[in-house]
């Protein structure tokens, strides 16, 4: 069977089109546009262009369903809509112009469908998951393949952005240590977490994939490697501040290993590196599987329907 998810997140707008046969899932292609959503939140409020550019893309992503009648379709949107005032209306309009409902999935639901699909063939059997998005940042705290705790944090690489570089692509030392500050603010408030600590660490979601990215080309690392060191993590976030001229090395760098995210790599590196102080991890282990592999293996292989 072939199924379609649409994933509205708060930096990009996915399609991605599945093979589904019994317990298996392979994902055989993906259509990605970088919006920058959360970037169309002002005072709370979602505004018009953002809403255009949603309609416009999933129109798109219609008429090459609608060609290849590819009709078993998921649409959902995550933390850029879900936090906005408006966002029933918002979801509403998108509806009524697309013909596709959207789910609004809460933090909660985001949470769990992260840790089904990315432990899914994970070894370890306890640890931290951690998804940073663009607009918020779930983290899972699971022992023996069990969800311990589950907790959806209102900081993300785009809204910190946003909000603390401003025009400019990198952020400067200063900018560095404002969202460090509210980092660790946000997680020390979290009581769920207090006595969790030297927790292995499984990162997921777009930001990972860049760090790691970026990661293995800056160490000379090979491209499949998906183990990064906390300590070099420092490194990074020293060596692309503002402040630092870029060489000719550095701007090939950035613009072959995250050309979409050159903007939100360090900001949502610094909320990894927050929380990896925060639990005394050593390592962050890349999983390229998440929300949507988790959404299909908890509402469709194991619906009804399917089976």
């Amino acid at each position: 069977m072939l199924y379609a998810m649409i994933d509205v997140g708060s930096n990009t707008i996915r399609m991605a089109v599945y093979e589904i046969d019994s317990d298996r899932i392979e994902m055989i292609m993906k259509r990605k546009n970088a919006v920058g959503l959360a970037s169309y939140v002002r005072d709370g409020i979602m505004r018009r262009e953002g809403i255009e550019k949603v309609v416009e893309i999933i129109n798109g992503y219609n008429e090459f369903l609608n060609d290849f009648g590819i009709y078993k379709v998921t649409a959902f949107t995550t933390a850029a809509i879900r936090n906005a005032i408006n966002g029933k209306q918002v979801v509403d309009e998108i509806a009524y112009r697309t013909g596709r409902e959207i789910h609004v999935m809460t933090g909660d639901e985001e949470a769990t469908f992260d840790f089904i699909g990315a432990t899914h063939n994970l070894v370890d059997e306890d640890g931290l998951l951690i998804d940073i998005g663009g607009g918020s940042t779930e983290i899972v705290y699971f022992e023996n393949r069990s969800i311990k705790v589950k907790v959806s944090l209102p900081i993300g690489s785009l809204s910190f952005h946003t909000r603390y570089t401003g025009i400019h692509i990198l952020p400067s030392a200063s900018e560095c240590n404002e969202m460090r500050a509210e980092a660790e603010a946000t997680i020390s408030a979290v009581k769920e977490f207090q006595e969790v600590t030297h927790a292995q660490i499984c990162g997921i979601g777009g930001t990972f994939k860049g760090a790691m990215a970026l990661y293995n080309s800056m160490f000379g690392l090979p491209k499949k490697n998906s183990r990064m060191e906390v300590k070099r993590m420092t490194d990074i976030l020293w060596r692309f501040q503002r402040e630092h001229e870029l060489t000719q090395q550095d701007k090939i760098l950035l613009m072959k290993t995250v050309p979409e995210r050159m903007h939100t790599f360090l900001p949502g590196l610094i909320i990894a590196d927050v929380l990896a102080k925060r639990f005394k991890s050593m390592h962050i282990i890349f999983s390229d599987s998440g929300v949507r592999e988790g959404y299909i293996y908890d509402r469709i292989i194991d619906s009804e329907d399917f089976n």
